[in-house]
């Protein structure tokens, strides 16, 4: 017979207490403990806060799996076959191994929804994310960084450490060397709308070209690649100029390729320019003007400021860190060709516009 007399067991919070009082499902509490990457940020907290309320703890081998070092951090990029990642990836492995942590690399393919699916399945997996160059919302990223460590780099997110480089910089650089050629009228060729970085180049392209007293004006947007710039081509041959900058290295490329293809010389009629100073840029015929980015710095920079988030420093989250830039003139850009061969002026007459 039972002695009623004796104090009762304390009730044990369940999992399904947790869940009626947040008023979600058993499951998203369950995630909220063990695979927090896959619930809102937001109710996340919630859950997290009102399981505290109620005294519930989490199945302790659980929590110890989720809250466990793996030394490792996820780095995630946008496109594995684009040359300008692999100095990244490069300064990202060097620095986490210098502290004992392994790199898991992500490729995003230039989509969001998979960016976020991946960034998903590895933050319970790893203690730190390097993110490239994000195609996803500022919001979205926000959340990810309230769940582990997160650097930004080639953008700029509110409230997440970033560092990109110096874009004013290089586009006046650009444009500074093109007009001591004797240019005075450039065309942008843009990337993806989507970039953070293709915003910040146009818009201080238009911000030099003002101080400098040029004209500028943009076309595309264009894949970020060389069919891309093979695509722009078609665009100049429709309007020659005489200069272009184009929003990174393999669209130059591809544009070089493009005009060649339709009997137009670089430089000796058209002068391009890119961004971020790729292995090929100094290999293709003519070597390929850019301006020079610390691709490899980058790299660095951003998994040392997550290694030292992880070991629970603040994170920088002012301005961006800005990395600076530099010119490297080759032999796709020159002075402006003049209309002296009866095919070259043929090509100025058909091309003029009608009064």
């Amino acid at each position: 017979m039972a002695d009623l007399s004796a104090p009762s067991a304390p009730r044990v919070v369940t999992i399904y207490d947790v869940a009626r009082s947040a008023g979600v499902a058993a499951s998203t509490v369950s995630r909220a403990f063990s695979r927090p990457g896959r619930v809102n940020a937001a109710t996340a907290e919630r859950i997290r806060r009102i399981a505290d309320e109620l005294g519930y703890r989490a199945n302790p081998v659980a929590r110890a799996l989720s809250t466990a070092r793996t030394n490792m951090i996820a780095v995630v990029i946008l496109d594995i076959a684009n040359p300008f990642y692999a100095e990244i990836v490069r300064g990202a492995q060097a620095a986490a191994a210098a502290a004992g942590y392994t790199v898991v690399l992500a490729d995003a393919q230039e989509s969001d929804r998979l960016e976020r699916s991946a960034l998903e399945r590895a933050v319970t997996a790893v203690d730190g994310i390097v993110l490239a160059s994000s195609r996803m919302s500022d919001s979205a990223i926000r959340m990810i960084s309230k769940q582990k460590p997160v650097v930004v780099l080639n953008r700029a997110v509110v409230d997440v450490p970033c560092v990109v480089t110096d874009n004013a910089r290089g586009a006046r650089l650009a444009l500074e060397h093109l007009g001591a050629l004797g240019h005075d009228h450039v065309t942008y060729v843009a990337g993806p709308e989507a970039s953070w970085a293709d915003g910040m180049r146009w818009r201080s392209l238009r911000e030099a070209a003002a101080e400098l007293s040029l004209r500028v004006r943009r076309i595309g947007p264009f894949a970020p690649d060389v069919p891309g710039g093979i695509r722009a081509a078609e665009q100049l041959a429709a309007a020659p100029v005489s200069a272009v900058v184009a929003y990174n290295d393999q669209l130059a490329i591809g544009l070089v390729q493009g005009l060649a293809t339709r009997g137009i010389r670089v430089p000796g009629e058209v002068s391009v320019i890119g961004f971020d100073n790729i292995a090929a840029a100094g290999l293709v015929t003519p070597g390929l003007t850019t301006v020079a980015a610390p691709l490899y710095a980058l790299g660095v920079t951003a998994t040392r400021h997550v290694l030292s988030m992880i070991e629970g420093g603040r994170g920088h989250t002012g301005p961006p860190a800005v990395l600076p830039v530099r010119l490297m003139a080759r032999s796709s850009t020159a002075e402006p060709y003049r209309v002296t061969s009866p095919r070259r002026r043929e090509r100025a007459v058909a091309a003029a516009p009608l009064a």
